[in-house]
């Protein structure tokens, strides 16, 4: 058997360099990069297995562990989970930085590869710089913490378990079914161990995507449950767009004249003037979908999770029969609510489920009925053009102006807080797959890291990523990596004084305006950040806009700019957009705030709608 006598690490990079798999009839690598910050866990052995492969293999130098990751997430998104990007650290700090970005990859179905450095294996040494000493375990080290947040975890302790551990986890993340982040513990003694290893193992391969087909029987009921239904409603969830099964559920929602609803995840599966979009629904919802929701007798529920935001905590379906269809990959998921599993790819079981419908179509009053409540959802949103603005603008008015100014092409990010509420409510999309607003962990910081690896997976139009002051202040040191390595992104920094929509929670639920809104958390002095200053010290061009009218000129500036570019305004603290359903959180059973027991009284009274199973 012919063999290549390789360190560990230089095996581990041999093989990822010759993974591919077929986009659009061509053939281009799987990995498409690396993200990286060297220390001593991965500096002497990967990087030197790295740096002479940057021309098919580029390292990007992050600025921070979890944003690098983070930017890895998006890429992935951005790409529809078909191609990979990887995200390596040292050991200690460096590798724990990067457990929220697996958590959020986890959550969201979308690969991710890390490689931390970890502690010598032999523990001759121990404790190594860095290294936390469990009494009890000798053999745990920081690495063990990604075990819940990853979808496949291992600890390579000898240079051969590569050969079998690489193809079982890219096969994890190539599987839609099992799909989410991969974690690789390497020890510093091990990557730098040499051994040889059989050629056959680097050998081009190419993978693919499959497309698993339901069973006939759960098909059969399936149909049953369809063909019997008189308000029948589609929710489109992110599986929609990442099995490419756009086209094959907008043609069946228009034969069949049903209304199609979006998850967070599942918006821009239609543009927002389709005659069958029924607008985003739940708690971050319009009142349009959240309408139809109510009313729905049969739910077909393709390629979502079905999380609380989208189901309004299981309160927004009121029909007393109401029964769901749950087309899904993931076991897990199409399971979920004693629903109808269709467990397969979105797109092949959609195609199925029409073959086998007949002439089947919902009454026209039903499709007529969810028309009109869109059509009265769109006249709200255009009502906030119109009006006067005293003060700061609301996040409505602002995203109005800029969704009607940008190009159908553009790319709308958001992450936490108040924006991806205002955002999957009022941006109206204009192109399929424009929209991604990270709420499946909803992460404080993804929104300018995760616009810098989405603008790596769309050169074609501008990425506009919107920003609130508090995740902005968590995490923005990847506005310097856009500029430095040419990644041009628009930045729209929305500066509300604090955590306000957190506030408005607190408030909404009895509570005192505590620690949120920075004037109400304990401070000596009150003052403002300078975020153009600011931006502009990372190299970005910024200015403020102070009125609403100037925001469109504004806007022209940072389209023909050369370089990533942020646009920072002054929002209202107060004013929102309203049209989300209910949302469990816990309200005190006991309190002496008169507020409180008033809350504690409406949220009794809409549990009540809560389904336990439908």
């Amino acid at each position: 058997m012919e063999t290549v006598r390789l360190t560990t690490a230089q095996a581990i990079v041999r093989w990822l360099l010759n993974q591919y798999t077929a986009i659009g009839g061509e053939e281009v690598p799987i990995f498409a990069g690396a993200f990286g910050i060297f220390g001593h866990g991965n500096v002497t052995c990967l990087a030197e297995a790295l740096e002479p492969v940057q021309d098919r293999l580029p390292t990007w130098r992050g600025h921070n562990e979890q944003s690098m990751a983070l930017a890895a997430v998006a890429y992935a998104k951005a790409m529809r989970g078909r191609r990979i990007m990887i995200a390596t650290s040292s050991i200690g700090p460096g590798c724990t930085n990067m457990v929220t970005a697996a958590a959020v990859a986890h959550a969201n179905r979308l690969p991710l590869l890390i490689l931390a450095g970890d502690t010598f294996q032999h523990r001759i040494v121990d404790p190594v710089l860095q290294q936390i000493e469990v009494f009890e375990d000798p053999t745990v080290t920081v690495c063990d913490t990604f075990k819940p947040v990853s979808r496949y975890w291992d600890r390579i302790t000898r240079p051969e378990q590569v050969v079998r551990s690489l193809p079982q986890a890219l096969a994890v993340m190539m599987d839609p079914a099992s799909r989410g982040p991969a974690f690789f513990a390497l020890p510093q003694d091990i990557q730098a161990e040499a051994y040889d290893f059989p050629a056959r193992f680097f050998e081009r391969a190419v993978h693919y995507i499959r497309r698993p087909r339901p069973d006939d029987r759960d098909l059969e009921r399936a149909v049953s449950a369809l063909a019997r239904a008189r308000s029948p409603m589609i929710i489109s969830g992110g599986g929609v767009h990442y099995s490419g099964a756009v086209g094959a559920m907008t043609s069946f929602a228009e034969r069949r004249g049903i209304p199609v609803v979006e998850t967070v995840a599942g918006k821009a599966t239609l543009i927002h003037d389709h005659p069958n979009y029924a607008g985003p629904i739940g708690v971050t919802g319009s009142a349009a979908a959240n309408s139809v929701a109510e009313d729905a007798d049969v739910v077909l529920a393709v390629g979502t999770r079905l999380q609380d935001f989208t189901t309004g905590s299981w309160a927004v379906f009121k029909h007393p029969d109401v029964r769901f269809v749950s087309v899904n990959t993931a076991r897990w998921d199409a399971h979920k609510q004693l629903a109808i599993p269709v467990v397969g790819d979105a797109k092949v079981s959609i195609e199925a489920l029409d073959g086998l419908l007949g002439d089947y179509r919902a009454p026209e009053s039903w499709l007529r009925a969810a028309q009109g409540h869109i059509g009265a959802w769109h006249s709200y949103l255009d009502s906030w053009k119109s009006r006067d603005v005293e003060g700061s603008p609301a996040y409505a008015q602002v995203i109005q102006v800029v969704n009607r100014l940008c190009d159908d092409d553009d790319y709308c990010l958001s992450a936490a807080g108040g924006l991806p509420g205002e955002l999957t409510m009022g941006w109206r999309s204009k192109s399929v797959g424009s929209f991604d607003s990270e709420y499946g962990y909803s992460t404080m910081g993804y929104e300018i890291a995760g616009a810098w690896g989405a603008r790596m997976a769309r050169p074609d139009g501008d990425v506009i990523a919107w920003v609130g002051d508090g995740s902005y202040l968590m995490m923005n040191s990847d506005i310097y990596s856009t500029v430095m390595t040419g990644h041009k992104v628009i930045f729209m920094i929305m500066d509300n004084g604090g955590f306000a929509v957190i506030n408005r929670l607190q408030v909404g639920t009895g509570g005192a305006e505590f620690n949120n809104l920075l004037r109400t958390a304990r401070h000596s002095e009150y003052f403002r950040v300078d975020f153009v200053a600011h931006a502009e010290a990372m190299g970005a061009i910024a200015e403020r806009v102070e009125r609403l009218e100037n925001l469109p000129d504004a806007w022209r500036r940072a389209k023909a700019a050369d370089r990533s570019y942020a646009i920072v305004m002054d929002i209202d603290q107060y004013t929102w957009t309203e049209g989300g359903a209910w949302w469990e959180v816990g309200v005190p059973e006991v309190s002496d705030r008169e507020q409180v027991r008033v809350a504690r009284a409406s949220w009794e009274a809409e549990r009540k709608h809560q389904r336990v199973g439908v």
